[in-house]
């Protein structure tokens, strides 16, 4: 949530929505921060601020994902897992973890780019979380990582490499650093953030699982061991469950801070920002004596302008914000680039028309994590019977509302859901008369993700002007995927045939945040 300049005291979440296993660096007077992006493209966000509360969001270092084949379907829980941001030998460094690949890296010369294609550092089935570390001074380079026993059949383990200097290639078969199951109490150990400090080597990482677990700190005088370990943040009596995952960052007055994620079901994993100090025996404190704050006083910074990454669009000439994700690798023909305001996508054919969880082709935002109000106008222009488009919630379970031409060449505003084990959707509501093929679409998300759909087809419904937006359907509670919040999403398709089968045009859209903040 971003904060007033004159207010001396910000409040957590300071990225109120899904910005998952955050990582986050300082060159400067600028920080950056990038977040898992799973199976949607363009990945890897990049965020900026220089206050570390207000935040925008800049673009992304991967535009497409490697194996391109691999991901031209969607693979919502795949792709992008944990990734770690540096800034080395004048440039800026990514390292990431695609479960069913190995570690991945890329990197260029400023923020925006030009970022280099994917390199595959290290070759493996369950290879996660990878950081890097270039030591000042020794001049020597480690990797640590993590396991994904769904994979590897190994978890709770780091494991330690010596990695060349140019980050283009591990040196050794690696060395378990770390053992979680040699320590009472602990399990998933994972997410690890390496670090030099003090003469001490440094292990950032969480335990416990996304929604019960803590942040540990490992150290040691040698890389590869052995370390000691301590719980250094943990929800204990605050309502921020399972504070896990994030970044260690130090600002130019010598100020630490923590930025970690908290899983929030549907909302995803919002982001935290913690005040740290080190103890007497060289061990940070993070938090209020190792528990989460709800708000505190800002960073020793200079004041910035209350911000956060964008979500509005018009759609200039064409062209979705740098807040839109495909659901897999994009393709020529999907989006048509024109000279006015607007987004007009193709009804794309597809034997998957009944099941938009199957879709490469929605352009998806994420779920705000506060109480708003969604709005999009949708033209359905010429087209073939069965061609539609409209506005999702897109999770395990999803609903849409939006238009779909009939074969008597009629267009209808229709609302349609599927049940999380559904092969199939339903309808949520009888279809209705869309005349002239437009309508404005709403969806109201309240606390605990429940969304309320309507409409506006600019005729009160077919029973006299003037009545503005009309109610449709059941409530619909949204739900995540595993791995990944709920997301937004516009999309246009039509059954298989032959032939093009038209177009749908998106308008105006626009999220407006309620003031009462969900589930708190």
């Amino acid at each position: 949530m971003s904060a007033a300049p004159d207010d001396p005291v910000y409040r957590n979440p300071v990225l109120d929505a899904d910005w998952s296993d955050p990582d986050v660096i300082r060159v400067g007077d600028d920080f950056y921060l990038t977040a898992s992006s799973f199976g949607r493209v363009p990945g890897l966000p990049l965020l900026h601020s220089r206050d570390l509360v207000n935040w925008t969001l800049v673009g992304h270092a991967l535009h497409r994902l490697e194996p391109e084949s691999e991901f031209a379907v969607p693979r919502h829980d795949c792709g992008v897992w944990a990734p770690s941001l540096r800034h080395h030998d004048g440039r800026f460094w990514i390292f990431w973890g695609d479960p069913d690949q190995g570690i991945f890296q890329v990197n260029a010369p400023e923020i925006r780019g030009p970022w280099t294609r994917p390199h595959l550092v290290k070759a493996g089935k369950g290879l996660i979380d990878p950081c890097p570390l270039w030591d000042d001074e020794t001049g020597e380079a480690y990797l640590v990582h993590a396991w994904a026993k769904s994979r590897s059949g190994v978890k709770n383990r780091l494991t330690g490499h010596r990695m060349h200097p140019h980050g283009t290639e591990l040196l050794d078969e690696g060395k378990v650093i770390v053992d979680g199951d040699r320590i009472p109490g602990w399990f998933t150990l994972e997410g690890p953030k390496l670090h030099r400090h003090d003469g001490w080597f440094w292990i950032l990482a969480p335990a416990g699982g996304v929604e019960t677990g803590w942040q540990g700190a490992f150290r040691s005088r040698a890389f590869f061991g052995p370390y000691e370990e301590k719980v250094v943040l943990e929800q204990k009596d605050t309502d921020v469950n399972g504070p896990h995952q994030g970044g260690w960052v130090r600002t130019p007055s010598g100020e630490d801070w923590f930025l970690h994620f908290q899983q929030r079901g549907a909302y995803g994993r919002v982001v935290h920002l913690q005040p740290m100090e080190w103890d007497p025996d060289g061990w940070p404190v993070i938090g209020d004596d190792g528990a989460p704050v709800a708000g505190h006083r800002r960073p020793d910074l200079p004041p910035q302008r209350p911000a956060a990454p964008a979500t509005d669009d018009d759609f200039p000439g064409g062209r979705p914000g740098r807040q839109w994700q495909w659901t897999a690798n994009p393709r020529d023909g999907w989006a048509t680039h024109h000279s006015a305001d607007g987004l007009r996508l193709t009804c794309v054919r597809t034997p998957d028309a009944h099941d938009l969880r199957a879709l490469p082709h929605v352009l998806t935002q994420r779920l705000p994590g506060t109480p708003c109000t969604v709005e999009v106008d949708l033209r359905l222009d010429d087209g073939e019977p069965g061609a539609r488009a409209g506005l999702a919630v897109l999770g395990d379970a999803y609903s849409w509302i939006g238009l779909e031409r009939g074969t008597d060449g009629a267009v209808r505003l229709v609302h349609r859901f599927a049940e999380t084990a559904a092969e199939r959707e339903r309808d949520a509501a009888p279809p209705r008369p869309a005349p002239g093929g437009r309508a404005r679409l709403r969806v109201d998300i309240g606390a605990g993700a429940r969304c309320s759909f309507s409409y506006d087809t600019g005729d009160g419904g077919g029973d006299g002007a003037g009545e503005g937006f009309r109610p449709s359907g059941q409530v619909f509670a949204a739900t995540p995927w595993r791995w990944v919040g709920a997301l937004l999403g516009l999309a246009a398709l039509a059954p298989t045939g032959q032939g093009h089968a038209g177009t749908a045009t998106f308008t105006q859209f626009r999220i407006r945040i309620q003031e009462k903040r969900a589930d708190r």
